[in-house]
């Protein structure tokens, strides 16, 4: 109740930014902000779930929303959230990163464009969104900036090797950023989940053996908001997570690549 309370207090009237917000995190997110009273600029590829969500939100929660279909792959995508936002006198106080995909299987066998977008979508237009919104928070000297990153990023994952390396650069950027912003009055924060109910396993191509466990998008969300309003330069929504990256800091890197590689290793087809 305490917790709900102190993130109702940031986002009451504020204006959030949520990139991937048609479905799994970005979806709970966007949810839980507009429950706690944020007015909401919702942004993904799919005009249809936006707009649906958009009145959902509207309705259940009275806050206001703005929806804009975009591909982050774009180069022009971030220029044109700023405009629609900041140009258009609407300060966004609340950033959140969400928008990325992954891509499961060997690195020779993926396709080469596709690996390539990833990159464009996980890093560039983070950098690209952050570096636009950032200043304008520190000139406000307010605001909150999440990156979701993810447990991939404390470790190689070989057969997710691109994925990971990306989650690596988000959670770097962010917890660097976290001091840069601080003396700002800005908070940043790299939001690290574990395996999530979200398409994010179909569209990655992962083994249906990967599903066992996997946490829901709706508590990784809110335990990712409230160490944002705490100014936790990372969070780790899950305990076997935490347990795990406090275990990796005492074993040799390759042993860790070695049982990464054994646990993501694709099975051979018969």
């Amino acid at each position: 109740m305490q917790n709900e309370k102190r993130l109702r207090g940031v986002c009451q009237g504020k204006w959030a930014l949520v990139t991937g917000a048609s479905a799994g995190i970005g979806l709970a997110l966007a949810k839980q902000l507009a429950e706690a009273g944020a007015n909401l600029v919702l942004t993904a590829r799919r005009r249809d779930r936006l707009e649906a969500l958009a009145l959902g939100l509207e309705k259940d929660h009275g806050v206001q929303t703005l929806t804009i279909p975009a591909d982050l792959a774009e180069p022009a995508a971030p220029e044109e959230l700023l405009a629609a936002t900041e140009g258009a006198g609407l300060p966004v106080e609340i950033l959140v990163n969400n928008a990325g995909f992954g891509y499961y299987g060997e690195f020779v066998k993926g396709d080469a464009a596709w690996q390539r977008t990833m990159v464009e979508v996980n890093c560039t237009a983070v950098v690209h969104l952050t570096r636009l919104f950032l200043p304008r928070m520190m000139e406000r000297r307010r605001g909150y900036i999440m990156i979701v990153s993810s447990t991939a990023s404390y470790q190689p994952v070989p057969y997710m090797s691109t994925y990971a390396a990306t989650k690596v650069f988000d959670r770097f950027l962010a917890e660097a950023l976290a001091y840069e912003a601080c003396e700002y009055g800005v908070k940043v924060s790299a939001l690290c989940p574990g395996p999530t109910e979200s398409e994010f396993h179909e569209i990655a191509g992962t083994r249906n053996q990967f599903g066992r466990g996997r946490q829901s998008a709706e508590e990784v969300a809110r335990m990712g908001l409230e160490g944002l309003i705490d100014g936790k330069h990372w969070v780790i929504p899950y305990r076997a997570g935490r347990a795990m990256v406090v275990m990796e800091r005492f074993l040799p890197r390759r042993w860790i690549s070695a049982l990464a590689a054994r646990a993501f290793r694709p099975e051979k087809s018969s």
